[in-house]
C-alpha cells in the first residue's frame, strides 16, 4: 500500500495532526500536497469573463486532482461524485464559516440591498453556492447578480483592492477580511465533502479521519495555539498583513454520516436551480457514488 498523498484544505486539522503524530499513531504512511487551486480555475477579474474562461471547483475534479483525497464545498463534491469524478467519503463532512463581505463604507447595511449589487464568488465552489442560498428568502433569485471573479485568494485580492463592491468568503480569508474592516451582511455557513481517488483504500481514509478527529478535539479546546498554521495555505502577499492571533477555528470536521437522505436532498437542490448545464454534473445513486 503506496503513501495517502493529502490534498489539505486550508484548514488546521492536518497541520494539528501532524505536529502531534497523530498520523504516525495510526501508522498512516502520507504526504501532503498543495493542491494547485488557481491553476485552470477562473482567472481573477473584475469584470465579466467570457464563458469559456469561468470554472471553478468542480472544474478541478473534471481535470484531475494531483492527490488522493481533497475537499471542496459539499454541493460541487456530490455532484462530481455523482458523475463518476471520485467517490464522496461520507463518514464525516465539515461545516466551514462564511459571510458575504463589503468594504466598511458600503452603502450596503442588510440583505435585501445586495438585490442587483454585483457579488464576487467562485464559479460551482462553495461561494456560488452559499450566496444563492442566503439570499433567496430575500430576494427573487433573478435579482442575486453573481460575478465570477476568481477563487477564494483572488477574490479576497479582489476584494483587498477596492476592485468589487461585495465578495463571498469562508475560512481565514474572511478572518482575515474582518481583521481589515470589511464588514458582513450576511452569514453563508455551509458544509464541505472530502472527495478520494477510486483507487485510494478504505483502511488509510480511515485512518487519516480518526487522527483528525483527534485533531479536531485539540482545535475545539484551544484553536489559539494552532491559528498560526492559517499561513500554510495564504500566498505570500497576505502572510505580510495577516495577524493570526484574531483568527477564529475555521472548518470544523463533524464526525456523522453524509446520509442519503443530505445527498439526494443536495441533489434536489442544485437540480431545481441554474447552476449547471444539462450535460454536467452527474445523477448516481448515494450508493454508487460514496464510500459509507
Amino acid at each position: 500500500m503506496g503513501k495517502l498523498v493529502i490534498g489539505p484544505h486550508m484548514r488546521l486539522q492536518e497541520w494539528v495532526a501532524e505536529e502531534k503524530g497523530y498520523f504516525k499513531d495510526e501508522g498512516l504512511d502520507y504526504e501532503f500536497i498543495q493542491i494547485d487551486r488557481m491553476a485552470k480555475l477562473s482567472k481573477k477579474s473584475a469584470t465579466e469573463l467570457p464563458k469559456e474562461e469561468i470554472s471553478g471547483a468542480y472544474q478541478s475534479f473534471e481535470h484531475g486532482r494531483t492527490c488522493d483525497i481533497s475537499s471542496a464545498c459539499h454541493w460541487t463534491v456530490n455532484k462530481a461524485a455523482a458523475a463518476g469524478l471520485g467517490k464522496l467519503y461520507a463518514k464525516a463532512y465539515s461545516v466551514t464559516p462564511s459571510g458575504i463581505y463589503v468594504p466598511k463604507d458600503s452603502p450596503v447595511q442588510k440583505p435585501e440591498d445586495l438585490k442587483g449589487v454585483k457579488i464576487t464568488v467562485g464559479y460551482q465552489s462553495g461561494s456560488h453556492y452559499a450566496t444563492i442560498q442566503a439570499l433567496e428568502p430575500y430576494m427573487d433569485g433573478s435579482d442575486i447578480d453573481l460575478h465570477f471573479g476568481g477563487m477564494l485568494f483572488q477574490r479576497t485580492e479582489l476584494m483587498l483592492d477596492g476592485e468589487i463592491p461585495a465578495a463571498t468568503l469562508f475560512g481565514a480569508p474572511m478572518y482575515l477580511a474582518e481583521q481589515l474592516g470589511f464588514r458582513k451582511i450576511i452569514d453563508t455557513t455551509f458544509m464541505i465533502a472530502a472527495m478520494a481517488q477510486e483507487d485510494a483504500a478504505e483502511e488509510d481514509l480511515d485512518k487519516l479521519y480518526r487522527a483528525l478527529a483527534r485533531a479536531q478535539a485539540d482545535i475545539d479546546l484551544r484553536h489559539d495555539k494552532y491559528t498560526h498554521y492559517f499561513k500554510n495555505d495564504f500566498p505570500e502577499r497576505f502572510q505580510k498583513i495577516m495577524d493570526t492571533r484574531s483568527f477564529g477555528p475555521g472548518e470544523r470536521i463533524v464526525f456523522l454520516p453524509y446520509s442519503k437522505e443530505i445527498y439526494d436532498n443536495t441533489q434536489n437542490w442544485v437540480d431545481e436551480r441554474p447552476i449547471f448545464d444539462t450535460d454536467k454534473g452527474g445523477h448516481a445513486s448515494y450508493e454508487d457514488s460514496t464510500i459509507q
